[in-house]
């Protein structure tokens, strides 16, 4: 999961999915699972990427966009006024 800002959402989803890249192939090789990188970007304003929907559906489980952004919302505003 990962919160950048706005303009960047799309160029942070590919450098997530380049990074786990390697690690995912090494537990394909290693235990012989399926593995399966799933992305959950969030932009600084709640903005999300178009395939933020159908990562979510890989999950297990009942998770909506709105309550993604209200709990990013919601963290995002604890951490700035904990200071």
């Amino acid at each position: 999961m990962a919160i950048p800002a706005d303009r960047n959402v799309v160029q942070k989803e590919a450098k997530k999915k380049l990074k786990y890249k390697s690690l995912c192939i090494e537990i394909q090789r290693m235990w012989n699972l399926k593995c399966t990188i799933i992305q959950i970007i969030i932009g600084a304003t709640g903005i999300v990427t178009r395939s933020l929907r159908k990562n979510l559906e890989a999950v297990s489980g009942k998770h909506s966009i709105d309550s993604l952004q209200k709990t990013w919302n919601i963290t995002h505003n604890t951490e700035s006024t904990a200071v």
